[in-house]
């Protein structure tokens, strides 16, 4: 008979094997479309964690994607977005059509890393939202072959890379004056824009540099808020941004990627109808499909984030309660 301790420890070891480590959402057949979607939530701030399962919900059951959503987490299968190292299921991105990105600061190991880099070498597209134009910080290890990604080198890392940008400021008061998207003009024809007319969201407008790609398209102008409220004024004394825009960007193999960036995602900013239509048509057109000219965006089930902010995040939830009832 094993002594109680070493018997202790066998069953807490298999709890911790069995802890599940991602979530899949799979479609209704009769609505599938073959298309796989992996979306990436670790940000510490803006409650990826809450916004992105329901956007796997979404996508999957009224839209036919198949959708597999990863957390950051610790070795329990608790969801800690402070836990920046720890994202399993990063080898999925290899089947995945799309990938919608939500890091913050992340520093992956280096075979976590590599599937993430090979997928943009691969062409496939990408979304970046909202804090995912600084995705990566490397701290740890500065001499891995993969510390060219992080915010902090010259050019930006991986936001610069892609989407044109990384972390530059808060042009809106953070906290007091919300966001309302402006369609560009020239661009309204765009599909992904099909059945969007009023984009708001408590997350401030980001400031973006003075050489904002020139080669990038913009979809919506991001206009300051006097307040957190959709019917508040706008701050007229502030210049609008770049809110959402495209870019094609060259890999290194010479495939031509697309990528989709928003600074607009918070959990709480997808409670506008709008922008989780945005989000949606983005997958369809993302994926070589047609956007669908109202594109239903219902939540699947309850969706009521926490607002946005640090350490505010629910303590103890398992990757595992979020599966779809």
């Amino acid at each position: 008979m094993k002594p109680l301790p070493i018997l202790f420890s066998l069953v807490v070891s298999s709890l911790l094997a069995q802890a599940q480590q991602w979530v899949t959402y799979n479609p209704p057949a009769d609505k599938a479309n073959g298309k796989s979607i992996v979306l990436l939530s670790g940000d510490e701030e803006y409650r990826s964690e809450e916004s992105l399962p329901q956007m796997g919900k979404l996508l999957s059951q009224r839209h036919g994607f198949k959708c597999t959503v990863l957390f950051s987490q610790d070795a329990d299968g608790s969801i800690n977005p402070n836990n920046q190292t720890n994202i399993p299921g990063m080898h999925l991105l290899g089947s995945a059509d799309l990938v919608v990105n939500q890091f913050r600061f992340r520093e992956l190991p280096d075979a976590d890393m590599k599937h993430f880099v090979d997928y943009m070498d691969s062409g496939k597209p990408m979304m970046v939202l909202r804090t995912a134009t600084h995705s990566f910080n490397y701290e740890r290890n500065k001499q891995s072959p993969y510390a060219k990604y992080s915010w902090t080198t010259k050019g930006g890392g991986f936001g610069g890379m892609t989407v044109g940008e990384s972390w530059t400021y808060h042009h809106g008061n953070h906290g007091g004056e919300a966001t309302r998207g402006i369609i560009d003009g020239k661009n309204q024809k765009n599909p992904m824009l099909n059945g969007v007319h009023d984009v708001f969201g408590p997350t401030d407008v980001y400031g973006v540099n003075p050489d904002f790609p020139a080669d990038a398209t913009v979809l919506l102008y991001g206009q300051v808020l006097k307040g957190m409220k959709p019917d508040d004024g706008p701050t007229l004394t502030k210049a609008t941004m770049p809110l959402v825009w495209l870019r094609d960007v060259k890999t290194p193999s010479g495939k031509t990627g697309r990528y989709f960036c928003s600074t607009i995602g918070a959990a709480t900013d997808l409670q506008s109808e709008d922008l989780r239509r945005l989000f949606v048509n983005a997958c369809y057109d993302l994926t070589g499909q047609k956007v669908p000219a109202k594109a239903d965006v219902t939540p699947v089930g309850e969706f009521k984030p926490q607002m946005f902010g640090f350490n505010k995040f629910t303590k103890g939830v398992k990757v595992a309660s979020h599966e779809l009832k």
